[in-house]
């Protein structure tokens, strides 16, 4: 999705700036690249630099309820210093590296609502304008698409994706925010929990996998039943049915034997976590720590999640929340 628009700090006769991304989704941690399109104005303008910024759609919790925000989590400075001259065009090619962090938007291809876009900033002879918003599709890395895949295949439905300002204490979270994806609960665990949710922060050298079971009371409640992390390879081969079968069966039964508790934390043990790091956010329990190296990727494939996220009402659901959301952008 590409918006070429007048800079509009500059007054009419300014350039424009047309911001177009390479086709194919990018990947957490790999290159985004593409070129920015300049065309001048009718008079020259000195171009100081030109900025790409990611930015989210994210919730926060807080004590009147919750609300949503546009959040910029990395900045690319990717060119500038030379002059635009009357009606020159001018193309920047770029190429960056996503965060590893970067939450996913997609899976086989079908949108899972999370709204990403690359935002081009331009300063022109001492002025700034943010002149051009983009869409930005991130699919998974193999080993998160393992994990998902092996979700799938043991009967969990997808139900929704959100972004939550936060941190998740005990890992080593970069990003000012965490990616949750919600599934339906396999029939194997439906009479025990009603929900899974799943983090994944990926790094260099990994990716934790945040399991939660039913997060019904909001991180702040005794509703707070049961959280665990593993961490994975990112080129480990496994049994992803059976490795994930046993972190959800663990998952569950701990949650089995201290969701009566009122406190929400005892059922952590001394390896437990004791919630986000974060001075604006919910907090989130500290994820208890598998074994070395559990896992790698693949998500909701052939039959349970990428099912439901074919759904046609979630998917229209999700092209209108995208539209909205990069027609309705204005520049703060």
């Amino acid at each position: 999705m590409v918006f070429k628009r007048l800079l509009g700090s500059l007054g009419v006769g300014g350039p424009t700036v047309d911001t177009v991304l390479d086709p194919g989704a990018a990947r957490p941690g790999g290159n985004l690249s593409g070129r920015v399109h300049l065309q001048g104005g009718e008079a020259d303008f000195d171009i100081d630099h030109i900025t790409l910024e990611l930015v989210a759609r994210v919730e926060a919790e807080h004590d009147g309820g919750e609300r949503e925000g546009v959040v910029a989590f990395e900045r690319f400075t990717v060119g500038g210093g030379f002059r635009l001259a009357k009606g020159q065009d001018h193309t920047v090619p770029f190429s960056v590296m996503l965060p590893w962090e970067t939450p996913i938007t997609e899976l086989y291809g079908q949108p899972l609502g999370i709204i990403l876009g690359v935002r081009t900033e331009l300063a022109v002879s001492g002025a700034k304008d943010k002149g051009d918003l983009d869409q930005l599709t991130v699919a998974p890395l193999p080993a998160q698409e393992a994990v998902l895949e092996a979700l799938g295949q043991l009967g969990f439905g997808f139900r929704s994706a959100d972004l939550e300002y936060g941190r998740i204490g005990g890992t080593h979270q970069q990003l000012p925010f965490y990616q949750e994806l919600e599934l339906t609960p396999s029939p194997q665990y439906a009479h025990q929990v009603n929900e899974i949710e799943v983090t994944f922060l990926a790094g260099p050298g990994g990716v934790d996998v945040v399991l939660e079971a039913d997060k019904r009371g909001g991180f702040r409640s005794a509703g707070h039943d049961a959280l665990s992390l593993h961490t994975i390879g990112h080129h480990d081969v496994r049994d992803w049915n059976t490795e994930v079968d046993g972190w959800i069966s663990q998952l569950v039964e701990r949650r089995a034997s201290y969701g009566g508790q009122s406190g929400g934390h005892a059922g952590y043990g001394h390896d437990g976590y004791h919630g986000h790091d974060s001075h604006h956010g919910p907090h989130h329990e500290e994820p208890r720590r598998s074994g070395p190296g559990m896992g790698t990727v693949v998500a909701a494939g052939a039959a349970g999640l990428a099912v439901g996220v074919v759904g046609g009402m979630v998917a229209a659901e999700v092209v209108d929340e995208v539209g909205d959301f990069f027609e309705g952008d204005d520049e703060d």
